[in-house]
């Protein structure tokens, strides 16, 4: 399964600086990330407990090749005419700046820290990189983790 933050600022957060928002959570995460001159592009969280990292992937939309993925998303949104905010959604998503993806292992031995782990994750980086998120089956969340459109 997929999360998806859509992120309409450049704005990079420092690995650092997320680790210490989710060890302030109660989640004592090993972060080991990667990356170039433009800021982090990847990495894994370790979490004592899991058996399985979680991966994170970033993507900037002026150096790396997403515009066909995003332009899927946005074609998605516009499906979505039974919810009121399809097209606030399209709007962000085609404004969307930076596109961070992380997967969520299969094989996790503790399914409810493993949530918590994603959720805080795409809610802290939305706060602040002016962000929604998307969940794979799930929807489209606000920064709050208010669900804003339900996925059938």
């Amino acid at each position: 399964m997929w999360y998806r933050i859509f992120g309409r600022s450049e704005a990079g957060v420092p690995p650092d600086v997320l680790a210490e928002h989710l060890h302030a959570v109660g989640l004592p995460v090993e972060p080991h990330f990667r990356g170039d001159d433009l800021g982090w592009t990847s990495g894994e969280f370790r979490l004592p407990g899991l058996n399985t990292p979680v991966s994170i992937d970033r993507y900037l939309a002026a150096a790396d090749d997403i515009r066909d993925d995003l332009n899927t998303h946005a074609a998605v949104l516009e499906t979505c005419d039974y919810s009121p905010n399809n097209g606030r959604l399209m709007e962000h998503v085609a404004l969307t700046k930076q596109l961070i993806v992380l997967r969520k292992p299969l094989d996790a031995i503790n399914e409810v820290t493993l949530e918590k782990l994603l959720l805080e994750v795409c809610q802290f980086l939305c706060m602040h990189i002016d962000g929604v998120y998307q969940i794979d089956g799930q929807g489209w969340f606000e920064a709050n983790g208010t669900l804003v459109l339900q996925e059938y």
